[in-house]
């Protein structure tokens, strides 16, 4: 009698990208970022800030630029760190709006919006640089 010889190939796992969230997860993090940034529009119109123009000055950005961040026509990757710190340096950035952009910091910087670890590390390094110069 012949025995039969089974060869097994053990064949390594491929090297892949990182993880991918599933689409209608990742559409629910964009929806969740857009509404954050729909609430810091609310909070302008809600403190008397009603013409572009004067939302645009109170946020300390340019027309354009506000109304690209008011309007939700941003990048995927939301609201930059450096628009984000020229918001917060404005002096007469009414107290709600500061919060919800703090509240989106906080939020942003810990994945909430689907962001990846990178992504996150280099929003967070940004937001920072020039704070430490500032406080000494």
């Amino acid at each position: 009698m012949y025995k039969k010889s089974v060869s097994i190939i053990v064949v390594p796992n491929q090297v892949r990208g990182p993880a991918r969230r599933p689409a209608s997860i990742c559409a629910t993090m964009k929806a969740q970022q857009s509404a954050k940034i729909g609430e810091l529009r609310q909070a302008l119109l809600d403190a008397g800030f009603v013409p572009l123009d004067h939302q645009a000055a109170v946020l300390g950005l340019s027309r354009s630029t506000a109304w690209t961040v008011l309007n939700g026509n941003h990048k995927a990757s939301g609201l930059s760190a450096a628009v984000i710190k020229r918001m917060l340096g404005s002096p007469q950035l009414p107290p709600k709006a500061r919060q919800i952009l703090v509240e989106y910091i906080e939020q942003k910087t810990i994945g909430i919006y689907g962001h990846s670890k990178n992504q996150v590390q280099r929003f967070r390094a940004r937001l920072l640089d020039g704070f430490a110069d500032r406080n000494m």
